[in-house]
């Protein structure tokens, strides 16, 4: 189990501290004001969100609320070599439509044979919403995977690198 908590806390770390940070120095009128329309469109949709100013840069950073999806083990172990392929690949087509419509904005499988089988970070409101994304999985539905999601915060349009 030590191990298995040391992999997430990596891999958490990996993605709040493996983000680059655009812009720096001045910004202009113009970006500031992009940064509040910005923060007044996710708001008006739902999405919770917070901003502080970078005490390096003075940039105003936003702050948004996702949800992490964790797919563990499922209960349903039944599954034949080439049946479990099979459901492989409508699991991956559900993610890439979860993609594709903007509610998932990165998914991926754990390198180990643990408990947790991947993540999916949803770009939605509210848990309710990103929890019932992740139930139309096929191998949720089927038992194979189960879904434990956390909301987490990170700073909106800070690519991965």
């Amino acid at each position: 189990m030590g191990r298995l908590k040391r992999s997430i806390t990596g891999i958490i770390l990996l993605l709040l501290f493996g983000c680059t940070g655009g812009n720096t120095g001045d910004r202009t009128e113009q970006t500031k004001t992009s940064t509040a329309e910005l923060k007044e469109s996710l708001n008006a949709r739902g999405f919770k969100t917070f901003d502080y100013v970078d005490e390096k840069s003075g940039d105003t950073i936003i702050m948004q609320q996702y949800f992490i999806a964790f797919l563990k083990r499922g209960p349903n172990k039944s599954q034949s070599r080439e049946e479990a392929d099979s459901l492989q690949a409508l699991h991956l087509s559900h993610l890439s439509r979860m993609y594709e419509l903007g509610y998932a904005d990165i998914s991926g499988p754990f390198g180990d044979d643990g408990e947790i089988r991947g993540i999916t970070i949803y770009n939605t409101p509210t848990q309710e919403m990103a929890d019932s994304l992740a139930q139309l999985d096929p191998l949720v539905q089927l038992g194979i995977l189960s879904i434990e999601i956390h909301p987490w915060w990170a700073a909106k349009g800070f690519p991965l690198r």
